[in-house]
């Protein structure tokens, strides 16, 4: 009896695999493991030019926030200064338009826009600033120099008013010219109510 003993191709193919075939495939495993650790390196790369993009969109979003509002509190700041010598400069022609053919009205001129006690002042004085100017048939007329805001703390505001006034009277019937400054005290919290007037005497007659 005779036993044939058949040889299984896969084994032999194994066998017989050379030394170059044997080198060749480990050089595709590691080209595959390069690959993969490439990828890797790269996604961290990307990963961290996001982050680092990100963190300078913050930091100038923050920037620019704190410009913009640094500018509005400026520009704001400037606008209320200019409304305060607006109202001074506003109040100071008023006050030194005079006709001594009409006190009363010159006296509405000094109360518009005052605290109720600085208008009650004025009330109380107006007897005597008549007793100045009939007499001497006083009038005055003024145009605005300038104006400037001197100094401002919890929307309290000192501003200087300063005008070019123009007088006549029984005894200057020519006229006479000044410079005349007022300064006022605004109060922003009051709506803007003039508090306190100071200067007013320079623009009336001596007795």
């Amino acid at each position: 009896m005779t036993t044939t003993i058949e040889e299984t191709p896969a084994a032999s193919e194994k066998s017989a695999e050379t030394p170059a075939e044997k080198s060749a495939g480990k050089s595709r495993a590691a080209a595959k493991t390069s690959f993969t650790v490439s990828i890797r390196l790269s996604t961290v790369l990307i990963g961290t030019a996001l982050v680092a993009l990100l963190a300078v969109a913050i930091t100038f979003g923050a920037l620019w926030a704190s410009a913009a509002s640094t500018l509005s509190d400026r520009d704001a700041t400037a606008a209320a200064d200019r409304h305060a010598e607006q109202i001074a400069t506003d109040y100071a022609l008023g006050a030194s338009t005079i006709d001594y053919h009409d006190v009363k009205g010159w006296l509405g001129r000094l109360q518009a826009g005052t605290t109720p006690a600085l208008s009650a002042k004025f009330d109380a004085t107006a007897p005597q600033l008549e007793q100045i100017l009939l007499p001497l048939q006083w009038t005055s007329k003024a145009t605005a120099l300038s104006a400037a805001v001197t100094s401002e703390s919890g929307g309290i505001y000192k501003v200087n008013a300063y005008l070019n006034v123009t007088s006549t009277s029984a005894q200057t019937a020519d006229g006479t010219q000044s410079t005349v400054t007022y300064a006022l005290t605004i109060d922003r919290n009051s709506g803007w109510k003039i508090t306190e007037v100071g200067g007013l005497q320079n623009a009336l007659p001596t007795k």
